[in-house]
């Protein structure tokens, strides 16, 4: 009989269903979403999306009556500053995936969000001292031959996939090491970035070249409804990173941008290739091995 499951299975079950509903809100909600939104300039539709954002958030916070936190989070001290740097590095990120959404170049955007879990697994043995068994190791491996694969095929350096990748491993590990409540912590961001996108937003609607509230409700609508698809998956990626290994978010994060990528090739038309059908099964295969190792350990842990 196998013994009742720890505290820290429990704990990781709950980040790996924290990553899935991140994981796939990025990979499929949220590319539909802001394709429909192509019209509109990449640069309107991020400060909208940090406006609602943080509209919507300060809204749970009042809710559930958080306030105490969020004002403790917000005196100036080490994990502002550090959250600081992460609201810079997630807005970045949001402008380039924006651009490249609305401009057609869905599958080099899922390329990013490949080079992304590599970028985490590095990180977290750089910084967080973090280890890989063999096993892991091998699938790492071949998850980054799949990535050169998909790089070289492209022909040029893909700046688009490299600015994505880089500056969301370095948001993952920020929100990991800065211990703060998930919800709190986005809050934190989206306030910090709030002034700035509120200025833009004036001064588009001030000179007339605002789409918003030009009568289109449906555009509207979508504009504002950028708070959800932005607010809920960060939050449950943050509270997933606390939860689990940075290496481990970084392979399940392949979900995301196997998504991305089905979306674009069938959905939308994109060109998809041999070589890249290749890279596409040669980081699945890692995905499923590490997987794979994982459950293995536990088992042994358990006496399985």
């Amino acid at each position: 009989m196998n013994p009742p499951s720890t505290e820290r299975d429990r704990r990781t079950l709950t980040g790996i269903l924290y990553a899935l509903a991140a994981f796939g809100t990025w990979g499929l909600v949220a590319p539909v979403h802001f394709k429909l939104l192509a019209a509109v300039p990449a640069l309107e539709v991020l400060a909208q999306r940090i406006v609602w954002s943080a509209l919507f958030v300060l809204g749970i916070i009042a809710a559930r009556r958080r306030w105490p936190p969020l004002l403790a989070a917000l005196r100036p001290r080490r994990p502002l500053g550090l959250l600081a740097i992460s609201a810079v590095l997630v807005g970045a990120n949001w402008l380039v995936y924006i651009w490249a959404v609305s401009s057609g170049q869905l599958v080099e955007a899922s390329l990013g969000y490949f080079i992304n879990p590599l970028v985490n697994v590095a990180l977290g043995i750089v910084f967080l001292g973090e280890r890989l068994r063999p096993l892991q190791v091998a699938a790492c491996g071949l998850a980054g031959v799949g990535v050169l694969v998909l790089t070289v095929a492209a022909g040029t350096v893909p700046w688009i996939a490299l600015a994505l990748g880089i500056s969301f491993g370095f948001y993952g590990l920020i929100r990991k090491t800065v211990r703060v409540d998930p919800l709190i912590g986005f809050c934190v961001e989206s306030l910090l970035l709030l002034p700035f996108a509120l200025g833009y937003v004036a001064a588009l609607m001030a000179t007339g070249a605002s789409v918003f509230l030009k009568g289109d409700w449906r555009l509207d609508c979508l504009l504002v409804a950028t708070s959800v698809t932005t607010s809920a998956p960060l939050i449950w990626f943050a509270a997933a990173a606390q939860r689990l290994k940075l290496s481990t978010v970084g392979l399940l994060q392949y979900l995301a941008p196997s998504c991305l990528l089905g979306l674009g090739v069938v959905v939308y038309g994109e060109p998809f290739t041999r070589v890249e059908a290749v890279a596409f099964a040669a980081i699945w295969t890692a995905l499923a091995l590490y997987s794979a190792d994982a459950f293995a350990a536990r088992d042994r842990r358990h006496g399985a």
